[in-house]
């Protein structure tokens, strides 16, 4: 069974990208296992950047992305409070990584997640009981 994972934008991002077939492929797998396993998790932030993005680099059309957003939130959504914005100012000032990143982070622990699939983040390094993985290596 799937561990409870969380998905950062990049990784959604790849289940549209045609000109990165080997991604596009692994994210889609990875997207249908956790949604089989109901083990995937997002947030807000994550939907908000997924729409942003697909709509202006990847030229979906707001209605389709729209859509997108609807089966995404699917998975588990988690909704950051002010406490989660302090932690996660803390993070990156006692860790280095950009606040939204250390948001992300913080999502993820939140929601109980032991691993987040992000490209960006420092891979293979646990923070917190979530361990960082770079599905596409």
């Amino acid at each position: 069974m799937s561990a409870r994972s969380f998905f950062d934008t990049n990784v959604l991002i790849y289940a549209d990208d045609k000109a990165a077939p080997a991604k596009q492929r692994r994210a889609l797998g990875l997207i249908a296992e956790h949604r089989r396993a109901g083990t995937g998790v997002v947030s807000l932030q994550v939907l908000q950047e997924y729409f942003v993005t697909i709509t202006r680099k990847l030229q979906v059309d707001a209605r389709t992305a729209r859509r997108k957003v609807e089966l995404l939130a699917e998975f588990d959504v988690a909704s950051p409070e002010v406490a989660d914005i302090l932690a996660a100012i803390d993070l990156h000032r006692l860790h280095g990584f950009s606040f939204w990143d250390a948001l992300i982070l913080r999502s993820a622990k939140q929601a109980g997640c032991s691993v987040l699939f992000s490209e960006d983040l420092q891979r293979q390094r646990e923070l917190d009981g979530v361990r960082i993985v770079n599905p596409f290596e």
